[in-house]
């Protein structure tokens, strides 16, 4: 087996749009999945610092250009991305970095353009939104090319139809 991935896979979702406790089931840092937890939830919800972000074509736009160009800048190959009103996903293979580093950059390149939208459309002295993304986010190594197609795949087709069309 190859030690260094072909590609990342990786997956963020907007803030406020996917709590602990979902009803959806929810996925806990390094501990995996968990079946729903409404009074988790709730509290969640309580705790948070501004409202649920829901990406507009406008804002999905910046944020796939955005993505593009940081690939761009950095020689990292861009397979596919994919923002959606309430995630993002991103193919990539940047050899020189591991796959959080390329999130975490990715998201925050993404945040300061979005920033830089809302400061064109509601003026310089506008507030501005702090939370535009939850915390982490997945990052899955691919080490095949089959695994490269199906989250190329999964990435660009299927977030419409409600999952891969893929075979695993």
């Amino acid at each position: 087996m190859v030690d260094d991935p072909l590609a990342y896979f990786m997956t963020w979702t907007c803030y406020g749009t996917w709590l602990p406790g979902d009803e959806r089931g929810w996925t806990k840092w390094h501990k995996g999945d968990h079946v729903p937890q409404p009074l988790l939830a709730g509290w969640c919800r309580e705790q948070m610092a501004e409202k649920p972000v829901v990406l507009n074509h406008v804002q999905r736009a910046i944020v796939e250009e955005t993505i593009f160009r940081h690939c761009e800048r950095r020689h990292w190959r861009l397979h596919a991305t994919n923002c959606r009103s309430n995630h993002c996903h991103a193919v990539v293979t940047a050899s020189s970095h591991d796959g959080e580093q390329v999130r975490d950059q990715l998201k925050a390149w993404s945040t300061r353009k979005l920033k830089e939208h809302q400061r064109v459309l509601d003026g310089a002295e506008a507030k501005l939104r702090e939370h535009w993304w939850t915390r982490k986010g997945s990052v899955r190594y691919l080490f095949d090319e089959e695994s490269l197609e199906a989250a190329i795949v999964y990435t660009v087709e299927a977030q419409d139809t409600g999952g891969s069309k893929v075979d695993h």
